[in-house]
């Protein structure tokens, strides 16, 4: 059996704090697109913003502690950028999905389901973008945002006979 090291419980925490950006996002999503009536696209990039800040949080305290020895600053801009890219790719995926998931759930939602087929189907192409964006995301901050931290030279010292 693999044994489970330093990177898979980085993931895992990462993942974690992930999901709770999710719900944050996901709040944010529907109470611009729903309550404010904002387009379901700009609603996407406002509530991926949102949720960007929390992770930011969570990830400098929980997931890579350590990165506490380095300035917030410096480690935001770099961890701001890598979300740039993530909202690049989200944003674009999201628009081109959103219809064609909100069509099919019209199609395969009965007639009294009791949310709305077009707000399944936008949360539904939204899950599936930020599914994508969590890979990038996690490979671009593990390998250029947190790359300088000690505990990659802890581990390998560590690790060393």
């Amino acid at each position: 059996m693999m044994a489970f090291d330093d990177s898979h419980k980085r993931f895992v925490k990462f993942a974690l704090v992930g999901i709770s950006g999710t719900i944050v996002d996901f709040g944010f999503f529907n109470l611009f697109s729903i309550l404010f009536r904002l387009p379901v696209v700009l609603s996407s990039v406002l509530s991926f913003s949102i949720a960007v800040f929390n992770n930011f949080y969570w990830n400098r305290v929980w997931t890579y502690p350590e990165s506490k020895q380095l300035r917030a600053i410096d480690q935001f801009v770099k961890f701001g950028v890598v979300s740039l890219f993530g909202l690049a790719i989200r944003t674009p995926l999201f628009a081109l999905i959103k219809e064609p998931i909100t069509i099919m759930t019209q199609a395969l939602l009965p007639a009294n389901f009791p949310i709305r087929t077009d707000i399944v189907g936008h949360n539904f192409a939204l899950t599936l973008v930020i599914i994508v964006v969590l890979f990038w995301n996690y490979f671009a901050n593990r390998f250029w945002t947190y790359r300088s931290l000690s505990f990659a030279k802890k581990t390998k010292e560590e690790n060393e006979p």
